[in-house]
């Protein structure tokens, strides 16, 4: 049967290629991948990138801690029920709670459950993702896996079928957007929404945030690096509605614009987001985010979200609240009133060059503390569960590590390389912030990263008094750059560089595999899968335009009326024996 099916696949593709049995075991061998328990085939023709491995398993573990908080809820409603129904005996009512706490831990993968999560994976390509999820995240019900391309479906179909999973999955094919306003229903929405297009998934926000259920799950990928990095900040404005700029803390403020394009499109249908995990990775960016409704909690968008002036000289950040929440009579209560500025004169303070302004972007907590404690100790008690175990472990405990109530970051080398002076060792440079009494940590999306609460003239304080240990040569105190103008100013704080003794974090002291070296080769974006088209659904103007095409290449005998395109462009090899007409109009 798989056979036959393959074997048709190819013919379509390749007419001249003669398909027998005896080559479908190496055909086979060569398209068949295994990723944690799942086993897939995968043509030349639907997309697969090993790279994100790490993407998917770290996916997989963070959906299998909701579908555990999920069953611990409906536990939960459970236990008061019987509560009521057993008052009278309250030995009995403990013998109860006793036995459903015990349930979490039971939660099964590959089994199916009538209270269990259902997940859209709304861009399936080879379904590898979904299959994943069906035979390792415990306590689920169904599982969409939807594709544009009927080739594609046909893979994902073949492939439940190989993993005998027909009884969580289904396949389905059609436009991911149209999918989910399909099911924005509140009886037909999905506990948990996974986007992972080829580029941007600004397409697909808008039609998510209506189809994922209150308090479900949002799991994103952008691959438009570039785009969110500062590269075509109009361009990431016509996605995204935010500027992005070119920083050395660009990768944060990426995820932060997403964060807040998301927040804007949950917004208009009087919904808002919780951030769990968000994470710069490899060459993509990965967001987490629930879902909630409410009116009243939408209201304090405006206060999440800032406008960031950035130093073109120093690389010095400051953001700017686009509102304010202030609090009135009564628990809960708020006044919002719009953003006070400006922040910053019109020049900086620091070196007294100009502003660039961006945004606006999220300016609260990108990730959950709890949660992620809550899934690092999942993780770490099921290692042998995922491939990447390691690096998630290593990255998440960084992620925690995070100041997780201040945005931005500078790094030591872009510090260094305004005022050219000799590099800053990792522990004496926390030890300077620490022993005055601020806050640091690294950021997750750049291993030289400084987070810290110190404000803009401590930082550079710090590096005044660096240099005067480390002279800074007079060739680079040049007149007009950002080096004299800091310089010139003297050091207004007491700076030490004795080291402290939590100059090491965690992590760092426990030895995690926190920054990943390059997993393979060129382990970069592939090019984007090319849709495989059908007789059915190509259009006769597609197949006028080949057949044009066709005719073009060849001439029609030998005495062709029509002109010779390469002599046009003078370039024809072909000279008299060319059987075209050789004229230059």
């Amino acid at each position: 049967m798989r056979f036959s099916w393959l074997s048709k696949q190819l013919r379509r593709f390749f007419p001249s290629l003669n398909v027998k049995p005896e080559h479908f075991e190496v055909m086979e061998s060569k398209n068949l991948v295994k990723e944690g328990k799942a086993e897939v085939l995968y043509p030349p023709y639907v997309f697969y990138n090993p790279v994100q491995e790490f993407n998917r398993d770290l996916t997989i573990a963070v959906i299998s801690q909701i579908a555990k908080e999920k069953f611990r809820k409906s536990q939960q409603s459970l236990k008061h029920i019987k509560q009521k129904q057993t008052s009278t005996d309250q030995e009995e009512n403990n013998d109860v709670i006793a036995k459903d706490s015990e349930g979490e831990d039971d939660l099964e993968a590959g089994k199916y459950y009538e209270n269990g999560i259902r997940i859209l994976e709304g861009l399936a390509a080879s379904g590898l993702r979904s299959v994943r999820f069906g035979l390792e995240i415990p306590g689920v019900k169904e599982i969409v896996a939807n594709d544009f391309d009927k080739a594609a479906v046909e893979i994902i179909k073949e492939n439940i079928k190989i993993n005998k999973m027909e009884h969580l999955i289904k396949a389905s094919n059609g436009d991911a957007a149209m999918v989910m306003y399909e099911n924005r229903e509140k009886d037909k929405r999905f506990d948990v929404i996974d986007l992972d297009p080829y580029g941007s998934p600004h397409l697909f926000l808008d039609a998510a945030v209506q189809a994922v259920t209150d308090g479900g799950l949002l799991c994103i990928t952008c691959t438009d690096a570039a785009v969110l990095c500062g590269n075509s900040p109009e361009t990431c404005h016509s996605k995204y509605g935010s500027v992005s700029l070119r920083t050395k803390y660009c990768h944060e403020m990426g995820l932060r614009i997403i964060l807040r394009s998301v927040e804007a499109h949950a917004n208009r249908y009087s919904r808002y987001i919780e951030p769990l995990v968000s994470v710069s990775v490899d060459f993509y960016f990965r967001v987490f985010v629930k879902v909630h409704s409410g009116q009243g909690k939408v209201k304090r968008s405006l206060s999440k979200l800032s406008t960031v002036y950035h130093c073109v000289g120093c690389g010095t950040h400051h953001l700017q609240r686009l509102g304010h929440m202030i609090p009135t009579k009564g628990e809960g209560n708020y006044k919002y009133t719009p953003g006070s500025g400006p922040v910053v004169r019109e020049t900086c303070d620091d070196c007294g060059f100009r502003y660039n302004v961006g945004g606006p972007v999220w300016a609260e907590r990108m990730h959950s503390p709890e949660f992620l404690q809550a899934l690092i100790g999942s993780v770490e008690k099921d290692k042998e569960r995922y491939n990447t175990a390691k690096r998630i472990l290593g990255m998440m405990s960084v992620v925690n590590e995070e100041l997780h109530d201040v945005p931005f970051y500078y790094t030591t080398e872009g510090l260094c390389s305004i005022l050219h002076c000799e590099m800053l060792s990792f522990s004496t440079l926390r030890s300077a912030f620490l022993n005055a009494g601020y806050r640091i940590s690294l950021s997750h999306c750049d291993k030289d990263s400084i987070k810290t609460d110190a404000p803009s003239s401590f930082v550079w304080d710090v590096m005044r008094a660096w240099t005067k240990e480390k002279p800074v040569k007079e060739r680079h105190i040049q007149d007009n750059t950002p080096c004299k103008g800091i310089l010139s100013k003297p050091c207004a704080s007491d700076v030490s560089f004795e080291i402290h003794p939590d100059s090491n974090p965690e992590s760092r002291l426990k030895g995690l595999t926190r920054w990943q070296t390059n997993p393979e080769k060129n382990w970069g974006p592939k090019p984007r899968a090319k849709r495989q088209f059908t007789d059915d659904d190509e259009s006769k103007a597609g197949k006028k335009a080949r057949k044009q095409n066709s005719e073009a290449v060849e001439p029609n005998g030998e005495n062709d009326s029509r002109p010779c395109k390469h002599f046009q462009k003078g370039h024809c090899r072909h000279g008299e024996s060319c059987k075209f007409v050789h004229c230059t109009k």
